[in-house]
């Protein structure tokens, strides 16, 4: 979500104390109900832009972005010349990959009302969507001076992430932390926070350049047991990696539970002097590393692979993991472009204080 006042609850102003319900519907989780809310503030005050700038907000955050430039044409016939109809128009062709349209629609809003904030706020999110980092800063500058938000600083701080600047990226991080209302928009910064404190693992590396397993690190906090490019390893090979980090970093696990058939399951299981099994124990001691070859379409990595980060007890082992599938801790080859196995960096992975494990039980 890129809208600055998205999280508001409480009318701020007389004409918008009909937005509340709206809005508590949204905090609520209830979206559809929230939509029907909107909806009818629009029908009976159309003249209130708030409520045309969240009915537009929350159809984007569904990725309704056909309905949001629906919804921006319709505010155009209500408002006309004013700025806010191009705004949300050029919002909404940006996030349909329509670029040079909204950010044409952009310039025309910022020359119908230079000073109104949302402008280069969305003006600042266009340009880091096409990669023009520079006039992305200078738009956000601008944005936040007019009117400052922590959504502002959030956008900034996704913005000097990608340009490789993670220090002034932190900071923008900590200020919408800062700045933030509810609970939900801190603790979006504070995810950032360790998103970027992974990243300057690579000094003077812009995210755009590591390869994809030290990628899914920084985005994520996993472990990959790979980098670079080379001839991928075996499925031994990664295991015995993987059995060579647990030895280093001194973990001790009480089962593996296997999710697939594959026999070097019982030849890990030997190496880490642990029995097999195929569902994980109960009990509040057990220790288990749940482990899948190819987790990708496997429901019972699904269900299974989340439980360690949800009890802080031992963690889940993917040999071939697809960057967007969720669960991994440890990760033998990202994606499908091999690489060779790194030790070193595992190891730093492993016990750097922003990972995923970071204050697991593993022993």
């Amino acid at each position: 979500m890129h809208f600055t006042d998205q999280f508001r609850v409480f009318a701020t102003l007389p004409s918008e104390k009909a937005l509340s319900r709206p809005r508590r519907l949204v905090q609520d989780g209830r979206v559809t109900e929230a939509e029907a809310a909107y909806r009818a503030v629009l029908a009976t005050q159309p003249e209130l832009r708030q409520a045309w700038i969240e009915t537009f907000a929350l159809l984007r955050t569904g990725g309704r972005y056909p309905e949001a430039l629906t919804l921006a044409e319709q505010a155009d016939a209500q408002f006309g010349a004013e700025a806010l109809p191009a705004v949300l128009r050029g919002a909404a062709l940006v996030e349909l990959g329509r670029y040079r349209e909204g950010l044409a629609a952009l310039d025309d809003a910022a020359q119908r009302d230079p000073n109104l904030g949302l402008v280069w706020h969305e003006a600042g999110y266009a340009a880091f969507r096409v990669g023009e980092l520079s006039r992305a800063l200078m738009a956000l500058d601008r944005a936040f001076a007019l009117e400052p938000h922590g959504g502002t600083l959030h956008l900034r701080g996704q913005v000097l992430r990608q340009a490789g600047r993670y220090m002034a990226a932190e900071v923008a991080f900590e200020g919408a932390a800062e700045a933030a209302e509810f609970p939900a928009q801190r603790e979006a910064a504070r995810a950032e926070i360790r998103i970027t404190r992974r990243y300057a693992s690579f000094p003077r590396i812009k995210p755009e350049a590591l390869d994809p397993a030290r990628r899914w690190f920084a985005d994520g906090g996993g472990v990959p047991l790979t980098s670079g490019s080379g001839a991928a390893p075996s499925d031994a090979e990664l295991c015995a990696a993987f059995a060579r980090l647990a030895a280093e970093s001194g973990w001790r696990f009480s089962v593996l539970v296997a999710l697939d058939g594959w026999e070097g399951w019982y030849d890990l299981a030997r190496t880490l002097a642990v029995p097999v099994a195929a569902e994980v124990p109960g009990g509040d001691l057990v220790v288990p590393v749940i482990c899948a070859r190819h987790p990708a379409g496997m429901p019972r990595w699904m269900e299974l692979a989340p439980r360690p980060s949800v009890t802080r007890r031992g963690l889940a082992l993917a040999l071939h993991q697809p960057p967007q599938l969720a669960g991994a801790d440890v990760a033998g080859i990202v994606g499908d472009t091999g690489g060779v196995i790194d030790s070193a960096f595992a190891l730093i992975a492993a016990e750097h204080p922003e990972g995923r494990i970071a204050g697991r039980t593993l022993r």
